[in-house]
């Protein structure tokens, strides 16, 4: 009885030995690749091949997966300083987007997975040297302002640059960028400065041209009122020598002789002049000879209070002899 106890104990003890040896053997036979990667195959320490995604076996204790390379686009960033051609140090903030090159070449070996393993121990250091290196050689040739103006263009020739030489081992540069242009904080403020100095040239120069065109404006406005008041003035003059004609004319032609007209007339402007000056009823006063009978008076006197201004009182006068 107990041998047969002993017996099955060790048949199932021998059964699960099997099943582990199966499954051991099982696992080291089949794997699964994963999307958008690539499984490199080493026979007995020697490359053998490349598997893509999918399922696959493999011949256990002889082939092993060396290694497993995604192929997806992966980014890096870094900061460097450099120099611009007017001796400022400033820093930039760069950004590298790559991957394993796709070419499978004309054979395995040749192939951007067989180089990004085999060919270069530190392939992202290697690609942020040769970005460093080439940044520090092209932005010396640019001014400050330069670099803020190209800096896209700097950045594509880089990517240039740096593309070929990584091609050798395997990696495919898709873009590099420049992300931010770090300054010193001396640097900075002297820029806002120079930047509020611009702006307040250009704000007063402003300011002088509109002042400048209101004054011509003005100007021409007033010139041009002065040329209508002018012209107002000559037909107002032209009216009254005008109006002085006709009314000479028609005293005339009651039989007064030139010189009793000429009186007269003048005598009746004097009268209107004084009327409106005692309407005024302001505080000047003005004193007129009371001989009438000489014309040449006569006008001086009208003159004299015409140049009195208006709001002339008058005062009484002797009556006309």
């Amino acid at each position: 009885m107990l041998y047969a106890i002993f017996n099955l104990f060790g048949g199932l003890i021998g059964l699960v030995l099997i099943l582990l040896v199966i499954a051991a053997l099982t696992g080291n036979v089949f794997f699964v690749v994963k999307q958008q990667h690539a499984v490199i195959i080493e026979r007995l320490g020697k490359f053998h091949r490349i598997v893509g995604a999918g399922f696959h076996a493999k011949i256990p204790f002889i082939d092993r997966k060396a290694a497993t390379v995604s192929l997806r686009t992966m980014k890096n960033g870094f900061d460097i300083d450099v120099k611009t051609e007017d001796n400022v140090t400033i820093g930039l903030e760069v950004s590298a987007q790559y991957h394993v090159s796709y070419d499978m070449g004309s054979g395995p070996a040749d192939s951007g997975v067989y180089k990004s393993y085999y060919m270069l121990q530190q392939p992202v250091a290697q690609m942020r040297d040769f970005i460093t290196d080439a940044l520090r050689s092209s932005i010396p040739v640019y001014t400050l302002d330069e670099v803020f103006a190209k800096k896209d263009d700097i950045a594509k020739d880089v990517n240039a640059t740096v593309s070929e030489q990584m091609a050798a081992y395997g990696f495919t540069l898709v873009s590099t960028l420049i992300t931010k242009i770090a300054l010193p904080a001396e640097v900075e403020d002297s820029m806002n400065q120079i930047n509020a100095a611009q702006r307040t040239k250009a704000a007063a120069q402003d300011l002088a041209e509109a002042d400048r065109i209101r004054r011509v404006t003005e100007a021409k406005a007033e010139a041009e009122a002065m040329e209508k008041a002018g012209e107002g003035i000559a037909n107002q003059r032209k009216a009254i020598a005008l109006g002085i004609k006709d009314s000479l004319e028609t005293i005339q032609e009651t039989g007064v002789g030139n010189d009793e007209a000429n009186q007269l007339f003048m005598f009746t402007q004097w009268t209107e002049m004084m009327s409106e000056f005692a309407k005024s009823g302001k505080a000047a006063t003005v004193v007129l000879p009371t001989d009438f009978r000489d014309s040449t008076s006569m006008f001086e006197q009208i003159i004299t209070a015409d140049q009195a201004g208006e709001g002339i009182k008058v005062p009484a006068v002797d009556p006309v002899e």
